[in-house]
C-alpha cells in the first residue's frame, strides 16, 4: 500500500537543515572536534540553554548522522568531524551559513518567483547583480560559501579528470580560486589563471598566498561576460558552476570565447550539477535549478546532452561527461578543440 510517508519527509526536511544550520551557528561541532565528548548538562552549560533544547538539539543531530552516542554524551560523526570543524580543509561551514542567511528566508516566497520569474534575493530594478549591495558581510558569506563547495568539489574532479595531460588552466569565474589551488596541489606540474572580477581576485590572491601557490597560480581581472575575448595561453579551460547561472544564449556565447581562447587539441571542462537527460532528477540538480530562480535572472540547471549540444554546435569534438560525487557538482561534460 503507497504511504504519504515520503511527503512527511520531504516536509521534514527544513527541520533537518535548520537543525544542522543552528549547530553550525553555535560552533557545536568545532566545540567537539578531535574526539571530544560532550553530555546534556555540559551542552546547556556552554550554550546557555535550559535541558530540555540542548537535549533536543543533541538527538535531533545524532539522528542526522552529525553526532554519535559515546558513553552518556555525544561526539562528531566522522561526517562532521571532516567537514564542519572550523579550520579544517573542507569545512562546509560556510555553505551553511550562506544558505541560512541568505536564501533560506527568500525561498519562503517561492510561489512569487514561479509567477513573476524573478529572483528573491536582489532586485534587477534597482540592482546591477546579486553582487551590488553595500552589505560588505553578504559578499563574505557569499565567497566563503563558494569556497567551501569548491574545494571539495575540486578533489572530486581531480579524480575523474585528467588533468595531468594539460599544463596551463584558465578557470573562468573562478572566484576565490579553490579549483586551481586544489588541482595545483595535485599536480606540481599544472599552472593556472583565475580571470574574475578585480575585487573577487583580492580574495583569490589571498587564498594562493595561503596556500603557498603564488608561483603557479596568476589571477587576471576581467568581465567574462562583457569582454570580447578571454586569455590566450591555457591549454584547458574550466567553467566550474558558472553556466547555471546564465541563459542559454548567454552560456552559448561564452562557449564561443572558450572556443577561441584554446589552441587546437584544448579542452574545455564543464564541472555542474547535471541534469539527466529526461530531466527528471537527480534532486540536487533539479533542486538547484529552482535556486537558480531564486538567485538569478536567467540561470537553470541543464543536462549533459544539452551541454554537448551546445558544444558540438560551438566546433568542440570528442565530447563526453564524467560523472562523480561531490556537493558542487555530479559530474563534468568535456571536449576538445579540434
Amino acid at each position: 500500500m503507497i504511504s504519504p510517508t515520503p511527503l512527511m519527509s520531504l516536509v521534514a526536511g527544513v527541520w533537518g537543515f535548520k537543525t544542522l544550520a543552528v549547530g553550525v551557528e553555535l560552533g557545536l561541532f568545532t566545540r567537539l572536534a578531535d574526539g571530544r565528548t560532550i553530555t546534556v548538562d555540559q551542552a546547556a552549560t556552554e550554550f546557555g540553554l535550559a535541558e530540555r533544547p540542548a537535549d533536543m538539539l543533541l538527538a535531533a543531530s545524532a539522528s542526522l548522522g552529525l553526532l554519535e552516542r559515546a558513553g552518556d554524551g555525544y561526539r562528531n560523526s566522522e561526517l562532521a568531524e571532516q567537514f564542519l570543524v572550523e579550520g579544517r580543509p573542507y569545512y562546509f561551514g560556510g555553505q551553511i551559513r550562506y544558505s541560512d542567511l541568505r536564501t533560506y528566508l527568500p525561498w519562503h516566497r517561492i510561489a512569487d518567483a514561479l509567477h513573476t520569474d524573478r529572483p528573491l534575493t536582489w532586485d534587477p530594478q534597482s540592482q546591477q547583480s546579486m553582487f551590488d549591495t553595500s552589505d560588505p558581510e553578504m559578499i563574505s558569506q557569499f565567497w566563503d560559501a563558494m569556497y567551501s563547495t569548491s574545494s571539495f568539489t575540486a578533489r572530486a574532479l581531480a579524480g575523474a579528470y585528467d588533468f595531468g595531460a594539460h599544463r596551463a588552466l584558465l578557470d573562468v569565474g573562478g572566484g576565490a580560486g579553490a579549483f586551481p589551488i586544489e588541482l595545483c596541489r595535485h599536480l606540481p606540474d599544472l599552472r593556472a589563471t583565475v580571470l574574475d572580477l578585480p575585487h573577487v581576485l583580492v580574495r583569490a590572491e589571498q587564498r594562493i598566498a595561503g596556500a603557498d601557490l603564488g608561483g603557479r597560480i596568476s589571477t587576471v581581472a576581467g568581465d567574462f561576460l562583457a569582454d570580447p575575448a578571454l586569455p590566450l595561453g591555457h591549454d584547458v579551460i574550466l567553467l566550474s558552476m558558472i553556466l547555471h547561472d546564465w541563459d542559454e544564449p548567454t552560456n552559448r556565447a561564452l562557449l564561443a570565447k572558450c572556443h577561441a581562447a584554446l589552441p587546437p587539441g584544448g579542452a574545455i571542462v564543464i564541472c555542474e550539477l547535471l541534469l539527466n537527460d529526461e530531466r527528471t532528477g537527480p534532486p540536487e540538480a533539479a533542486l538547484m535549478g529552482m535556486n537558480m530562480l531564486v538567485e538569478t535572472e536567467g540561470g537553470r540547471n541543464y543536462s549533459g546532452a544539452e551541454y554537448a549540444a551546445w558544444l558540438a554546435g560551438t566546433g568542440f569534438v570528442d565530447i563526453r561527461t564524467v560523472p562523480f560525487d561531490a556537493p558542487g557538482a555530479n559530474g563534468a561534460v568535456v571536449a576538445r578543440r579540434p
